[in-house]
């Protein structure tokens, strides 16, 4: 199985150290290629892939075909390719807002696709992606594609119309986490707590709540439950969460996130 990447920046790098971690796939059957040959020569130096001569080629021999560049170049992208597309291929698409009907259009034919929507956990292997087939992806193919992307996280089949809560609940989420744990952080520093120490006690804090939840499959109201001890330091805290809004605030916050990514 040759697996094709079309643009080998960040999210892309994380899906090929993924597919190589896990054995999922070895160098030789990597072809990539980028409008920048620095970043190119990075990850021919990084992973020890095929870097292909221009786009065609490596449309041209993948099996599965990646399209990991920014929207903005979707269609001069898709424009270049579409003729070189290697027949019977299935084409897996990580561009933010675009659907499968507007990819469908601009290669001008019904192909094999699949729409996905990673997070940059995947840096880390700790990704949530969600994928929707378009109708001439066989079972067989969806599992393969579901195995690529679970190399570098979770993976969850979901109905294209919910792509956009996705971006709202995830493909987001990361800067909404990011922005907890520096608040945290800045009270233990308040505290008397050294910086790099509190980010270290507020990253794991988040960290450990969300795998107790996973792995237990508890609800996050039970779980929360669980640590307000009667007359405690949670539920003291909890109280003020409360009182400034918390759940309204995030609840907006993924809203806007759901309306701006129906705008793209």
């Amino acid at each position: 199985m040759k697996i094709g990447v079309i643009g080998l920046g960040n999210m892309a790098g994380a899906m090929i150290g993924g597919l190589l971690a896990k054995g999922y796939a070895k160098p030789e059957d990597i072809y990539g290629s980028d409008a920048n040959a620095k970043m190119a020569k990075k990850r021919a130096e990084e992973f020890g892939i095929h870097i292909a001569k221009d786009n065609k080629e490596t449309a041209a021999v993948a099996d599965y075909l990646i399209l990991a560049v920014k929207p903005q170049f979707a269609a001069g992208v898709i424009d270049e390719i579409r003729d070189a597309a290697k027949e019977g291929q299935v084409v897996i698409s990580i561009m933010a807002g675009k659907s499968i009907a507007w990819i469908m259009d601009k290669f001008g034919r019904d192909i094999k696709l699949v729409r996905c929507m990673p997070n940059t956990a995947a840096l880390v292997g700790e990704a949530i992606t969600a994928l929707s087939p378009s109708e001439k992806v066989g079972k067989e193919e969806l599992d393969t594609v579901k195995g690529i992307l679970e190399s570098f996280g979770r993976a969850e089949v979901v109905p294209e119309h919910l792509m956009d809560s996705v971006v709202g609940v995830s493909g987001s989420a990361p800067a909404y986490v990011f922005m907890f744990i520096e608040a945290m952080a800045d009270a233990a520093v308040e505290g008397g707590m050294p910086r790099q120490q509190a980010y270290t006690f507020a990253a794991q804090a988040v960290l450990g709540s969300a795998k107790l939840m996973l792995e237990t499959g508890k609800h996050p109201g039970e779980l929360k439950d669980m640590v307000c001890s009667p007359a405690g330091t949670t539920i003291a805290a909890v109280r003020v969460l409360e009182e400034r809004g918390l759940r309204g605030a995030v609840i907006d916050a993924v809203d806007a996130a759901i309306q701006r990514s129906k705008e793209l």
